[in-house]
């Protein structure tokens, strides 16, 4: 399609019906509502299945079913349904269904506010849920690449048989850009031979499960499924360096917050200030690659809205060898470039 502009949740559920999602079932929360509301009309249009489900719990557990039958299944909520969700993303991960998760995040603990977030990033990148799993998080900053990544997530999740966040903050949901959706396949389509789709007489029945009753074999799975985290690390790892080169001082924020800490690198290098930043695009696997060569680099500052939840990463990435500070604001409450520009100065020591 031409470039048009759209609101973020539309944007990214014309994104997710561009990439083959035949089944969408999710439930009300603002600030996601949108998208909810443009599938249940936009999936009869296209062919494909739209539930309103009875509550969050039910909604993953009809994308547990739909991924498992080999369709291209996805639900979207915000913060607290997330929260709801995360046992049936722990079965998806342990039956290795593909799905996709978009979380339109708002502020927190609890039920929070409406207010824009990124309250949840422990939650999607530590494994919500019970056992040791992981689920691969992309993370866009504006319209185009939540479209785009939405468009990702559904490869991705059908090529590692894994469920796959978008992790979007009510910013994204919310604001209006213009975008062009066009996919293209990440990886070229398997046929799922996995899938409870009907033997038809021509093989032995598939089943999908997450329950070993003998520990030697939950052992084997858990190795297994190690082995492809593994390989997610070694691939899908990846963020932008913005500035880094010779910077003494390295900004580390993602999402909306990003285009914020932007906006602040640009003013102090026309200052003459040595500052850049580095944006984790996947939050899982965090791209500790690009934490290893920053040789001039004296300080890292992680810039978030929540409450310095992406700081234990940022010191695992470059080894704890400088200061790790944080800086940022929670429950809806955005910091400015000011504010950021002042807690820079003030961290800095005379660095800068």
């Amino acid at each position: 399609m031409a470039k048009k502009l759209m609101k973020g949740n539309e944007a990214m559920a014309t994104a997710a019906i561009a990439a083959g999602c035949r089944c969408f079932f999710g439930y009300p929360i603002t600030p996601q509502n949108e998208i909810p509301e443009f599938m249940s009309k936009a999936m009869f249009e296209s062919g494909g299945y739209f539930v309103q489900a009875e509550s969050e719990l039910a909604a993953i557990n009809m994308v547990y079913g739909a991924g498992g039958a080999g369709a291209r299944a996805m639900t979207s909520s915000s913060s607290p349904g997330i929260a709801l969700k995360q046992e049936g993303i722990s079965y998806l991960a342990g039956a290795e269904i593909p799905a996709v998760i978009l979380n339109v995040m708002r502020g927190g603990p609890g039920l929070g506010g409406i207010q824009p977030s990124q309250s949840d990033y422990n939650m999607m990148t530590k494994g919500g849920g019970d056992g040791d799993y992981n689920c691969p998080v992309l993370a866009p900053s504006n319209l185009q690449e939540a479209s785009d990544m939405i468009m990702e997530a559904f490869d991705l999740a059908d090529y590692y048989r894994t469920p796959v966040y978008v992790a979007a903050d009510g910013f994204i949901g919310q604001m209006m850009e213009p975008v062009e959706i066009i996919y293209k396949p990440k990886y070229e389509a398997k046929e799922k031979t996995w899938a409870t789709n009907g033997t038809r007489g021509k093989r032995e029945k598939n089943i999908i499960n997450s329950l070993y009753l003998d520990a030697e074999l939950l052992y084997k799975h858990n190795l297994h499924l190690q082995e492809k985290y593994k390989e997610i690390k070694e691939k899908e790892a990846r963020a932008e360096k913005y500035f880094t080169e010779d910077a003494d001082i390295i900004l580390v924020s993602y999402g909306t917050m990003s285009r914020v800490c932007r906006s602040v690198v640009d003013n102090l290098r026309n200052e003459n200030k040595k500052i850049g930043m580095i944006r984790p695009i996947t939050l899982w696997p965090f791209p500790e690659k690009e934490f290893k060569n920053n040789n001039n680099c004296k300080m890292y500052i992680s810039i978030e809205m929540s409450m310095g939840q992406m700081i234990d990463d940022i010191k695992l990435a470059c080894e704890c060898k400088v200061p790790v500070k944080f800086f940022g604001k929670a429950g809806g409450v955005v910091p400015t470039s000011y504010e950021i520009t002042d807690a820079i100065k003030e961290f800095s020591g005379g660095i800068l």
